[in-house]
């Protein structure tokens, strides 16, 4: 047991720069442009789609937390919302990053899930009616909210650019640790040789569990379908599918601010739909 814990704290910790790195970039983007995003996405209707899937590229979920508000109040459409979340990976890109060997592993997600996210978003407000994205002078104030629900809207001083990423390291290194190790104890208990049928490697359910597991509204979820995806558990297209399922908080702030629930679970039921498909058929096609 000592040895398990050792190899998953060493091999987490080797992980703690490159977030870090990563987060501070972030920390700065959100700060810097938050607001001209807000306003992009309220104002750009028949490009909602193309937009939001570019925006929700950037990682962490601070855009879907945009986004899930902005739809709560109607001021963007149905396929912009969805766009944003399919396209959104929250924690997965900066750990992906941590590990330079796997440069070519983020740049095919990052492109799977935006074109998933534009075509998606732009099926979705073709084949439905929409209801014209305009705001009120009342509806336009609003705080823009970061990746873990702080306000971004105030100019920030060295203090808050510098303790945020820090904090929100800690926190990703705490939960990297905690699926490691509890993959590494699993890997001993079971064998590697095992793995894939405990987790149904290959199976057709594969990618409807991970897009499960994708919508619980908390950063854990993606480091966990990730820290699978690293050790072989899943596949790729269900990675892509719990990944694009993950949109964090913003499937929350959608539960919470959306005063119609039946509208709020028709949208889940598009984006589980839409991910389990779109994972069940890369996993087809490639393995």
């Amino acid at each position: 047991m000592k040895e398990l814990f050792l190899d998953a704290l060493i091999d987490s910790a080797k992980t703690i720069p490159f977030l870090l790195i990563i987060y501070f970039l972030v920390e700065w983007v959100e700060r810097k442009f938050s607001g001209t995003i807000e306003s992009r996405l309220r104002k750009s209707a028949k490009a909602g789609p193309a937009v939001g899937a570019l925006f929700g590229c950037v990682p962490q979920c601070g855009f879907s937390v945009v986004a899930g508000s902005l739809y709560s109040r109607r001021l963007i459409t149905t396929g912009t919302l969805l766009a944003v979340i399919l396209s959104t990976s929250d924690e997965a890109i900066p750990v992906l990053l941590s590990q330079p060997d796997r440069a070519g592993t983020v740049a095919a997600l990052l492109l799977v899930k935006l074109i998933i996210a534009f075509v998606a978003g732009t099926l979705i407000d073709l084949l439905t009616r929409q209801p014209s994205p305009e705001a009120t002078a009342e509806e336009s104030e609003s705080h823009h909210k970061g990746c873990c629900h702080h306000d971004v809207s105030q100019k920030p001083g060295y203090r808050q650019l510098l303790v945020h990423p820090l904090v929100h390291t800690a926190k990703i290194f705490a939960f990297i640790f905690a699926v490691t190790l509890s993959l590494n104890g699993l890997m001993a208990w079971i064998g590697e040789e095992n793995l894939g049928r405990v987790l149904l490697r290959h199976s057709l359910l594969q990618p409807f569990l991970a897009a499960l597991i994708g919508l619980i509204p908390n950063c854990a979820a993606s480091v966990a379908i990730t820290g699978l995806f690293l050790k072989g558990g899943l596949s790729f297209g269900s990675t892509v599918s719990g990944l694009c399922c993950s949109g964090g908080l913003g499937l929350l702030v959608l539960l919470r601010e959306n005063r119609n629930l039946k509208d709020t679970l028709r949208i889940v039921l598009l984006l589980v739909a839409i991910s389990t498909t779109v994972g069940l058929a890369i996993q087809l096609l490639y393995g």
